[in-house]
């Protein structure tokens, strides 16, 4: 899928004087969901030239509840994928499918869990006294079985299937309900009239990576140079999209996914400013897309523990580090006052 010019030929090119448009790397990249400001530093690195300054050509393919962009991830159709979070990397590892995480845009994971603001709920650990707790499938089979690993109280007979609808719970003042950090409580607070109370699983202990970036093994393995330049150009487009000039981005997310407003973009990006999402942990100080051994080890041992999985997966096979933590973007986020 990816297109250069032969070294040979560009060479004769010079020779004469002549300088040859270089072609770029074509690539696509699949996100995991519609278009949004969560996926914004990809758009921004595509709507500024940032990739093409890379050499590269991104195709950013958009996902949704009819996509199946990790199975083309898997069958070669994709160069790259926006993960979930780790638990699907360890999985990948325990299948065997030769995929490989190979940067964190996200140090956190934007799960959370909202409350009614009137019903003395003020700690993540109160959420146990509620008679109900409105999930989906993924998060119950997964971050509600660390909670109940973690914090005493939580149990089976609270979960309600969460339907997407905020209405149950807004009408439910002794409920809790999951949401995404960016999205849920903007819709609730929509609706309802009122802010809801904010508990993001991350700060409670649930530490995954999210929005990561997956490659197959193969292409790390034999085309390094571009998983590299795709990496590093992302970095950069996100540190545009949070501190420069972003509206050119915020088009293009509105033109795959029309149903997106201002609104809704410009409150999602003070959410992922305001908890850290994107920068905070190593990221800080070592560039977007950081990862270390320190935090996989920590999050793949609780989902042991959790009996989320199993604990003879190898972790190390999930990731790698060796294309982020370079400090790639800090002095874009400088330049821009950040």
């Amino acid at each position: 899928m990816t297109k250069t010019v032969p070294i040979l030929a560009a060479a004769a090119f010079a020779a004469i004087g002549v300088q040859p448009a270089i072609a770029l790397d074509e690539v696509s990249f699949g996100t995991n969901w519609l278009a949004q400001a969560e996926h914004g530093g990809y758009y921004q690195a595509v709507a500024d030239g940032t990739y093409e300054k890379f050499g590269l050509k991104v195709t950013i393919r958009q996902g949704g509840p009819q996509a199946a962009n990790r199975s083309l991830l898997v069958a070669g159709q994709i160069e790259f994928y926006m993960g979930g979070n780790m638990l699907e990397s360890f999985d990948a590892v325990k299948q065997r499918i030769p995929t490989v995480t190979v940067a964190a845009i996200f140090q956190k994971d934007p799960q959370i869990l909202m409350a009614h603001p009137d019903q003395g709920i003020e700690t993540f650990a109160d959420l146990a006294k509620l008679p109900t707790i409105f999930l989906g499938k993924d998060l119950f089979i997964s971050g509600f079985q660390w909670m109940k690993s973690a914090y005493p109280g939580f149990k089976d007979e609270q979960y309600k299937p969460y339907t997407f609808n905020p209405a149950p719970f807004i009408a439910d003042p002794q409920s809790a309900q999951q949401g995404y950090l960016t999205s849920e409580p903007f819709e609730v607070e929509r609706q309802a009239g009122w802010k809801p109370k904010i508990f993001l699983l991350a700060d409670e202990g649930f530490d995954t990576y999210s929005t990561t970036i997956e490659a197959q093994q193969k292409l790390v393995d034999e085309n390094p140079d571009l998983v590299q330049r795709f990496v590093d150009a992302t970095a950069i487009g996100w540190y545009t999209y949070l501190y420069g000039d972003n509206k050119a981005a915020n088009d293009l997310i509105k033109t795959d996914n029309p149903e997106m407003t201002d609104e809704q973009i410009a409150f999602s990006i003070a959410k992922m400013k305001e908890y850290g999402i994107v920068e905070s942990g190593a990221a800080l100080e070592k560039g977007i897309g950081c990862m270390t051994d320190e935090q996989h080890k920590s999050f793949f041992d609780k989902m042991v523990a959790s009996k989320v999985v199993e604990a003879g997966v190898d972790v190390s096979k999930a990731y790698t580090l060796k294309f982020v933590c370079k400090g790639v973007g800090l002095d874009v986020k400088k330049a821009l006052g950040g």
